[in-house]
This record gives structure tokens, sequence and C-alpha cells, in this order.
């Protein structure tokens, strides 16, 4: 058996957006890496920092962390269906994959308290029975699922305290079932085969896109005004635009990386892509040494964008240079080996 993935296997797009989702959630976690203590200093929200920090909510909070479970989603499949290839047992080997990696984030808890792995982990285990299900089923849940947390966080806003209701509506309106809503989207990409054959879907992705665009402007005027006028509902109507939003994304993306200039030239991010579980992991020490080197306590968004930008850059040397020693990230080759045993393969 072999495992590893050949560089010629692999999809260069996928590995791009993988390392611009990284970027992304840098944004998001950067501010969290210092704990703020009750009556000790607050970060600045005045000023360019407010607008920084709406502009935050409007085109990156949840956004990307959702591209990151979209590729989660196709990347199960992809696992799955390289293993059955292979003569293995695809749902108990993504078990085993799944439990390495809740072990590993169980760890990283200890280390960062935002750690999403453990989630991620857990929720993987729901995708398993969907593995063998026809693309038309998985459509339908999707579509399904989407509708009632999408109620659910209407109910949220618009129907508050109403008892049962309102419990009903958090448990199905958070950010969990957003997660398995991607995972499940990745998963359908990835068994279309919609991702290898990206041109020959443009009717269906500009129709996506003619969908998802309004919603997309619509809510984002939304955040911007329920920002400004500190809304108690703002992370709900947030939560609300993250579906449309990042469905926008994808596909725009999917169809910029068709040209093959430009996916040479961000072929840097795809190398952080490419070592992703080995950078998401490194970002809360890279980010502390910065933020430690500046001084900062806390940090205000405009901060949280240097802050977010020197991490990232670092991480794009680093991972070129690393690709030119050796095939997969140290933390990847140590999860291939708590997947696969000694059966994995070397890293040189």
């Amino acid at each position: 058996m072999n495992p590893s993935v050949t560089q010629k296997e692999r999809i260069v797009s996928l590995d791009i957006i993988r390392g611009l989702a990284l970027f992304g959630i840098l944004f998001i976690n950067v501010a969290a890496y210092q704990v703020i203590v009750e009556g000790g200093p607050m970060p600045d929200y005045s000023g360019i920092n407010g607008i920084i920090d709406t502009l935050i909510d409007i085109f990156i909070e949840k956004k990307f962390f959702s591209i990151f479970s979209f590729l989660f989603g196709v990347g199960f499949y992809i696992f799955a269906s390289r293993a059955e290839a292979r003569g293995d047992k695809p749902r108990w080997r993504f078990a085993r994959r799944l439990l390495a990696l809740l072990l590993i984030g169980i760890v990283h808890l200890f280390i960062f308290w935002g750690s999403i792995l453990a989630i991620y982990a857990v929720l993987g285990f729901l995708l398993i029975p969907f593995y063998n299900a026809k693309v038309s089923t998985i459509s339908n849940w999707l579509f399904a699922i989407i509708t009632v947390h999408v109620l659910s966080i209407l109910g949220q806003i618009f129907m508050p305290n109403q008892g049962a209701f309102s419990t009903v509506f958090g448990f199905l309106g958070n950010d969990a079932v957003t997660i398995f809503i991607m995972f499940l989207t990745g998963l359908l990409v990835a068994k279309a085969d919609w991702i290898s054959h990206v041109s020959e879907y443009s009717k269906q992705i500009k129709w996506i896109q003619f969908v998802t665009f309004p919603l997309f402007v619509g809510i984002s005027l939304w955040i911007w005004f329920a920002a400004q006028g500190e809304d108690q509902n703002l992370q709900f109507i947030i939560g609300l635009g993250v579906i449309p939003t990042t469905y926008f994304y994808l596909t725009c993306l999917f169809v910029i990386l068709e040209n093959k200039k430009i996916a040479k030239l961000l072929k840097p991010i795809g190398r952080v892509g490419q070592m992703a579980f080995t950078n998401y992991l490194a970002q809360s020490f890279i980010g502390l040494a910065i933020m430690s080197l500046m001084g900062l306590e806390v940090v205000s968004p405009s901060e949280v964008v240097i802050i977010a930008i020197l991490t990232f850059v670092i991480q794009i040397i680093f991972s070129v240079i690393w690709f030119k020693f050796f095939k997969m990230g140290p933390f990847e080759k140590l999860w291939r080996f708590m997947t696969y045993g000694r059966k994995a393969v070397s890293n040189k």
C-alpha cells in the first residue's frame, strides 16, 4: 500500500484555496491569541480600527473557516476513494484518521483555546455514512440542512426568548452546523467531480454566482449597518451570510484558478496550503512571537492586519523552502503515521 499523493495527483487549485483560507483564518485567530482579562487593557475599536473590524466581519468572519471546512469535505472524498481504490477499507481508515485528528486537536486546545481541530474530528464522523450515497441524495440532505439552519438563524434574530423554540434555534443555527454544511458541500462537489472539470460546469457555477452574489451584497450591507448601530444580533446576521458568501467566494476562486498563469503566480500560497495542518498549528506560535516582539498585550484590528500579513509571509517563505527538501509537512507526516502506522511513506 502506498498512501502518498504524488505531485501530479495533487489538484493545485485546492492547495491555493487552502492557503488563502489559512490567511483569512489568521484575521480571526490573531485577536484570540491573547486572552483579554477583565480590568486589563482593551483593544482599540475607534476610528479606522472600527472600520477594519466591520470589514473583517463582512468579508472574513466565519467565511474562511467555512472554506477550510469545504476543503475538509473534498479531502474526505479524495482520501476515502483513493483508499478504496487501493483495496483498503475507506470508512475504517478515515475513522482512524479522525481519531488521530481528535487526539492532536485535544492537545492543541491546551495551547490555543480557539483550536477547531477537535470539532472537525467529531463532526467528520458524520460524513462517513454519506460516502457511498448518491449525488442526488447528498444534494437533498444538503438542501434540507441549509434550509433548517437558515430558518433557525432567522428565528434567533426575529423570535428571541421563545423558550424551547429558542433552544432549538440555538442548536440548529450554531456554527457547528455551518461547518457540517460545508463538509457536505465539499463531499458533494468532489463526488460530482466538479473540481477537475470546472469549465464543463460553467453554467451551474454561473447560476450559483447569480443566486449568491445579491445575497452576499445584501447581507454585507446588513452587517455594516448592524455593526454601526451596535445591533445585538450582529453575530446572527454574520452567520446568516456565511453560506452564500462562501459559495460565492469558492465559485469565483475555482474559475479564476482555471487561468494557468494566475495559478502559477499563486503557487507559493499553494505551498502553504499543501502543508495546511502544520501551518495551522504553527500560526499561533508565530503570531504570539510577533505580538511579543511588538510588545502588545492586546491587539486592535489594525494590528491584527499587520500580524496576519507578517505571519502569512513567514509561512509562505518557510513552506516554499520546506518543499525543496521534503514531500510533506512535519505534522502531515505525523498524521499520516497515526493513520497508516508503519505503512506511511518516508518524508524525504
